[in-house]
Formats: C-alpha cells, structure tokens, sequence
C-alpha cells in the first residue's frame, strides 16, 4: 500500500481538503468572526469556507471514481440512503420558496454533514493509508478546544472573546445561565456553550473507550496528551453549564461499561453499584435546594434576572414545533427554521433536532434520516471491539439525546466532527474491528 506522499497529487489535495476541514472545523467560529469584522463584505464567503471546500473535494472525488472504475461503492445501501436524502432537499426547493439566502443557508445547514460523511467514508474506501492523519488531525482539534477552554476558565477574562469581534450582532463572547453572571458559560473556540458541552460529549466518551478497552503502555508524551484531553474535556463540560450535554455525558459513559466493564461483573459488584447509584440519587435530591443545582442543574432561581427561563422556552419550543410537525407533513422547505430563517420574515427557532428536520423536509425527510442515523449508530454497534467505534457511538446516543432539547447537528463543529468519526469508522469496514494503532 503507497504512503499518503506517494499517492498522485489529485489524490493528496482530495486527502489534504478532508484534513483542513477536519483540522479547521474547530476554529471556524473564532476566525470567521474575526475576519468577518475586518471584511464585513465578504463575511458570507468566509462562513461558507468548508461548504466551497467540500464542493471542490466532491468534483475531484468523481474524477478519481472515474479514473479507479469505483463507482460500485455509491451502489452501497448507505451511500443510496444519503443521495435520497439530498435528493428530497433538492426537491424541497422546488415546492417552497423561503428566500435565496435562506435556501442557501438551509441547504448548507441541513446538508453538509451529510455531505462530509460521503466524503471521508469513500475517502477511507479508497485511501485505507488515510486513517493515521485523519486521527491525529482530531486528536489536535481536541487539544486546542479544550486548551482554550482551561485558559477561559482559569486565566484569560470572560469577555476576551470581544477583542476577536464577538458581541451581540456576531456571537456572544460568553452567557451565563438564566442572566445570573455567578455562572459563566463559555465557548471556547466554538459556538456558544451548548456546542462546546456536546463537543466535550464527544471527547471524553472517545477517550473513556480508549482508556478502558486499549490498556496500552504509553510513552510520556502520550500521557501528557490523555491528561490534557481528560482534564480538558472535564473543564469544558462542566463550564459549558450545559444540562443536556451533562445527561449525554453520563449516558456515553454508561453505555461505555455496558459494553466493556459491566458483562464482567460479579454479583457483588453489581449489588456495590447499585448502592453507589441510589446513594448519588439521594444526594441531588439532598442537594436540589443548593444554590448550585437550583441554578445550574433546575434552573430555577427566581432571583437570576431572565424574564422567561430556559426551561419555558425550551417547552413553548416544542409545542411549537409538535404543532407545526401535525400541521405541516411536506415540512415549510429549506430555510425555515433555525438560524437561516432570520433572513426571512418569518424567523422561527425549534430546539429540536427531529422537529427541525421535520419543519425543513416533512415527515418523509426525517424518518430517511433517522433510517440514516440508526443504519450508522448500528454499523458502529457492530464495530464496538474497536475503542473508537465505541466512543464514537456512545458520544453518538448522547448526542441523539441532546438532539431532543436543542438541533445539535445544526452546529458546525460538533456534525461535522462527529459524523466524520463515525464515517472514518465504518469506512474502513473489517479493519476496523481492531484498534487503531
């Protein structure tokens, strides 16, 4: 098998824009605003970088189909499923009109992590000796996320976002919970804070199935690395101050002793678990009248300054989208919702994934994508020997769950990270059944 270096160049620019993207993901927020504010004019363009990357890479992907004779592996079950799916957006556009930009912005939105699945999967397919720069690519893009989380958290002041452009018209450079400024919720190189919990979701179960299913001898810069990413990743969810990102934690973290720790246990382990878990139960009730969980965990402190909390708006969003999903079967088209419906006249926000597909593409396209999602989170399941299999699909059943309370795909960042794990992953198929080296 030839070296990465050794392959034409049309292959290595295929490779090397994979990689940028990968790389670049995780600093897309704090260059874009920083930039956008020195060149208001062009700060489209500079958003739509990875969209105009991914194009570019799509082009050169059918040249190297077409020159190998590999067009078999578009033939595949789940590569039929994506284009379907892409298939109904472009359909939606011709039964709605929501507004050019907003249409634009829907498409990109709705698609793009769809569209880097199918760029690193058939990557993997056809370049195997890709895997190795793919991984460490990550694994940087971690430390940098969590890094700048710590120096948030512990050194640099609040608000030292601003001086990048971050305000109210771009990016809030910090939130607190319900205007309580006693809680601090930061966003590292990403977002907003809610991103960032999910992103650390991602993280810590990838490098918990690591630490329990690998038990390597590591080197010390090795140890170093795993350290930072732990403690890190720790920082960045609990400074997130993010609920859901919380329960994808805990529910990544029982899925990962599920499937390696807990087949093992004796009945007096299980009895000792058991006593552990009822006695953490009865310690947030104990706790639920503290200042910290009233806030943080109930959001309920009637002194925090927000005229309607966040568990109000998180209800009247549902409803509102529940209403909206028995009214609408064909959905309202691309750029309805989310983000790209404020350039339309009539902006509405859903905090909810399922319902947010649902309001873009009707009930057809969300049962495709949960057929996609559950087709991918099962080709994991089957892989789990793998740690990063694993992680990938514990993150992925809490993010699922995120999913439920906030349209956690929506986010740059945190799609197109994970679903190019998880297309990493099941790309290389059989191989994958053991550990990376």
């Amino acid at each position: 098998m030839k070296k990465v270096s050794e392959l034409p160049i049309i292959d290595r620019l295929y490779l090397g824009i994979l990689l940028v993207i990968f790389g670049g993901i995780v600093l897309h927020a704090p260059l874009t605003v920083g930039l956008g504010s020195l060149w208001p004019h062009y700060d489209l363009i500079m958003k739509a970088w990875k969209e105009i990357l991914m194009g570019v890479a799509l082009v050169i992907l059918g040249i190297i189909i077409w020159r190998e004779k590999r067009s078999d592996i578009l033939k595949e079950p789940l590569m039929i499923g994506l284009m379907i799916y892409a298939g109904l957006h472009l359909v939606s556009l011709i039964m709605f009109r929501n507004g050019l930009q907003a249409i634009l912005a829907g498409l990109m939105i709705d698609l793009r992590y769809v569209l880097f699945f199918t760029l690193v999967y058939l990557a993997v397919r056809l370049f195997p000796q890709f895997r190795r720069s793919f991984v460490r690519v990550g694994i940087i893009g971690a430390l940098i996320v969590v890094g700048f989380a710590i120096l948030q958290v512990f050194i640099l002041p609040a608000d030292v976002l601003k001086y990048l452009g971050y305000n109210v018209h771009t990016i809030a450079p910090y939130l607190t919970v319900d205007q309580n400024h006693q809680y601090i919720r930061i966003n590292s190189t990403l977002r907003g804070p809610n991103p960032l919990g999910a992103y650390a979701v991602i993280v810590l179960a990838s490098l918990g199935a690591w630490l329990i299913g690998k038990k390597p001898k590591m080197a010390r810069h090795q140890i170093v690395v795993i350290i930072a990413l732990l403690i890190g990743g720790i920082v960045a969810l609990l400074a997130s101050y993010s609920r859901s990102a919380l329960i994808a934690a805990v529910v990544a973290g029982v899925v990962i002793l599920g499937a390696t720790v807990l087949p093992k246990f004796s009945r007096r382990a299980w009895i000792i678990t058991a006593v552990v878990v009822f006695a953490i139960a009865g310690g947030l009730v104990a706790a639920s009248k503290t200042s910290v969980v009233s806030n943080v965990l109930l959001h309920e402190n009637p002194t925090g300054g927000s005229a309607v909390n966040s568990n109000e708006g998180h209800l009247s969003s549902l409803q509102d989208g529940l209403l909206l999903l028995v009214k609408q079967p064909l959905g309202s088209g691309l750029g309805s919702t989310g983000s790209a419906s404020l350039t339309t006249n009539a902006p509405l926000i859903i905090e909810n994934q399922y319902l947010f597909v649902a309001h873009e593409v009707g009930w057809l396209g969300l049962v495709l994508f949960l057929m996609i999602f559950i087709g991918v989170m099962n080709r994991l399941w089957q892989l789990r020997a793998n740690w990063l299999a694993l992680g990938v699909f514990a993150s992925g059943l809490g993010l699922a769950i995120i999913g439920l309370f906030l349209p956690v795909w929506v986010d740059d960042t945190v799609s197109i990270v994970w679903w190019g794990l998880a297309a990493f992953i099941i790309g290389g198929g059989e191989y994958e059944r053991h550990a990376i080296d």
